[in-house]
């Protein structure tokens, strides 16, 4: 059967009959879980062999697990993650024990994750964040220093693929100098592609060959001064594809979000169109759904390819002692706590 290029979520906790047969008649390549979808380890658990019995196999099924202010799993039943910035400013102090604390960390969440059928992150977040933008990547991001930036990501998508766990970087070609937040609003950055390049595009440059990537719905004015990223088919082969040189799948963020205008066919249409490998739907709303499927196309060529790539890398794991290696990470974050470092990112955003 014809698999279509999306991502869908669902509504809450358990699969209902409606989006089982609507799953099954649409076949979307994967799916993605939110806070609504989760309640308990053994819910989660049924409700993933619940959607991949909707297709008939294997899907991937996505999360946004970064840590910190971005985490659909949280206690009582799982881990509280830090936010990235901490794994940077633990690498300032010490940089082998930023490094590894990184790589703990993300093993633990894939360690998660997989226990539950949850096969791929919504992570690393590679946007460098600058004084003036919305505060919406700022603690988000490993650093505002690329090379810092680069070698924690390295240990963020080494961790995860070590449980198993398939990595998404985002968002492409870079957010971070955005002044609204593109969940509300259309970001439009007017910088010289002279300085994104020099800049911006540095830590995505560093992963070209990462099996998922994540665009963002952001407006490069040097690029194409009329449509988002996302939509563009001029910034996907002459930045993402050619300046970035970017091999993997390329994933939309959430058609749903405002930065995008217009119908969600339509929009479905146009970002398949631009270049995008798939598009990623995320309200669970069924009519939403319904409208996304009618500009869907079949995942074909070169999008199927990088997909078969990106769901082979969560077929296998490593071994992990998971109280040994959470022991571990403990001791090293507690070389952050003892020196009582002031988080860049609370000073920069005016956090508290």
């Amino acid at each position: 059967m014809t698999i279509n290029a999306a991502i869908f979520g669902c509504s809450g906790p358990e699969l209902t009959r409606g989006e089982a047969v609507f799953f099954r008649d649409c076949n979307p390549w994967a799916f993605i879980l939110f806070a609504r979808n989760i309640e308990t380890p053994n819910q989660v658990r049924k409700l993933c062999i619940d959607l991949r019995e909707s297709v008939g196999r294997d899907a991937l099924i996505f999360v946004d697990q970064e840590g910190g202010r971005v985490q659909r799993f949280k206690p009582p039943h799982w881990r509280e993650a830090p936010w990235a910035g901490k794994f940077g400013d633990l690498y300032e102090l010490n940089q082998r024990a930023g490094l590894r604390a990184a790589w703990l960390n993300f093993r633990l969440i894939a360690h998660e994750l997989k226990d539950m059928g949850v096969s791929a992150n919504c992570a690393p977040v590679l946007d460098l964040p600058v004084w003036g933008a919305d505060p919406i990547i700022s603690d988000r991001a490993f650093s505002c220093n690329p090379e810092i930036m680069i070698k924690l990501a390295h240990a963020c998508m080494a961790g995860l693929t070590a449980g198993g766990v398939v990595p998404v970087i985002k968002h492409l070609p870079g957010h971070g100098r955005a002044k609204v937040d593109s969940h509300k609003a259309l970001p439009i950055i007017e910088e010289s592609l002279e300085t994104l390049i020099n800049s911006d595009f540095i830590p995505f440059k560093a992963f070209m060959d990462a099996p998922m990537a994540m665009t963002a719905h952001v407006v490069l004015s040097a690029v194409d001064p009329h449509k988002p990223v996302t939509i563009s088919r001029h910034a996907m082969q002459s930045v993402i594809r050619g300046e970035l040189g970017y091999q993997g799948l390329v994933m939309s963020d959430d058609l749903d979000m405002k930065a995008l205008k217009g119908g969600l066919t339509k929009l479905t249409e146009e970002t398949l169109k631009a270049g995008c490998d798939i598009v990623l739907q995320c309200s669970g709303k069924l009519p939403a759904m319904v409208q996304i499927a009618k500009g869907l196309k079949p995942l074909t060529g070169e999008s199927m390819r990088r997909a078969e790539l990106a769901w082979l890398m969560s077929e296998y794991a490593m071994d992990f002692d998971v109280q040994q290696g959470l022991s571990e990470y403990e001791n090293l974050m507690g070389i952050l706590s003892a020196s009582n470092k002031a988080d860049k990112f609370s000073k920069m955003f005016g956090f508290s």
